[in-house]
Formats: C-alpha cells, structure tokens, sequence
C-alpha cells in the first residue's frame, strides 16, 4: 500500500524551492535567505526547505545553479563611486550620473525577471489547455458510459 504523507512535497512546491533558490543566487543573495522566503510561502520551516533543497533538488539543478552563477558574475553591476577627473564634474553631476547607471541597471535586472516569469505563464497556460482537452474528453467518455448503461438498465429482456 502506497501511503502519501501529508507533509510530502509536491512537484508545484519543488518547481518554487528551485525557482526562488536560482533567483537568490543570480542576484547575489544566500540560499538561506531563499529558504526563508520559501518556508514562509510553504508553511514550512526554513530547514525543512534546505534539506528538501541539498537532499534533492539541488541534484536536479545543477546546471542550473552553475548558470546563476555565471548570470551573477556577469551581470554584476559596477557601483563604485566614480572618481571625476580634476574640474570635469562637479559632485551633484557625479552623484547624478551614478544614480543614472544604478537605475539602468536595476531596470535592466526587472525586465529580465519578467520575462522570465511571462515565458512560465505561457508555459502554464499551455499546460492549462492540455488539461481542459483531457478533462473534455474523460467527461464525454463519461457520458458516453451513462448512456450506455441508461440504455442496458432500461432495456427488457425478451420474455420466452
């Protein structure tokens, strides 16, 4: 006998460990931070969800989680303090300037997150058509079934 336990994890809850722990690391933040966030969305403890994380889906996401990283690296905006040539600029236009690029940068970060999360909602999307169509065709079965059997229930048998 297959007993599912009430506190096991389902694929939907996986999918969300992976997806908020890869966007932690591309942002340059910690996975205990991530299993926070997760635990908090869960009802589940923050250990629970890096056991669940390094026990399990880790495994799965290891490419993954390598190019988080690289994305991390790559994308890492440079925020030090420009240093203006003598006389070039004065302190308000530097400061002004750098609040431009620090701006850039983080609408560049935004822009890409939603797409990331516009690509997962086709993709639900489609999965959701999928479903109604098997759903519409297990309730035409069904009902195919009930006439079935409405005629066999409603028909006498002959009488010899």
């Amino acid at each position: 006998m297959n007993v599912t336990r009430q506190d096991a994890w389902t694929k939907d809850e996986d999918v969300l460990l992976a997806e908020t722990v890869l966007r932690y690391i591309k942002e340059g933040k910690t996975q205990l931070e991530a299993f926070r966030e997760v635990a908090h969305r869960l009802s589940r403890t923050p250990a629970a969800c890096g056991f669940r994380w390094n026990a399990t889906i880790r495994k799965q996401y290891q490419n993954e989680v390598q190019r988080a990283k690289e994305e991390r690296k790559s994308e890492n905006i440079n925020y030090s303090w420009p240093v203006p040539e003598s006389g070039s600029q004065d302190p308000l236009q530097t400061v002004i300037s750098l609040l431009e690029r620090i701006k850039a940068g983080n609408e560049q970060i935004a822009s890409e997150h939603l797409n990331e999360h516009e690509l997962h909602l086709k993709k639900l999307q489609k999965e959701n058509e999928e479903l109604k169509y098997i759903l519409l065709r297990y309730d035409k079965a069904w009902q195919e079934m009930a006439t079935l059997l409405k005629s066999v229930v409603t028909e006498k048998p002959n009488q010899e």
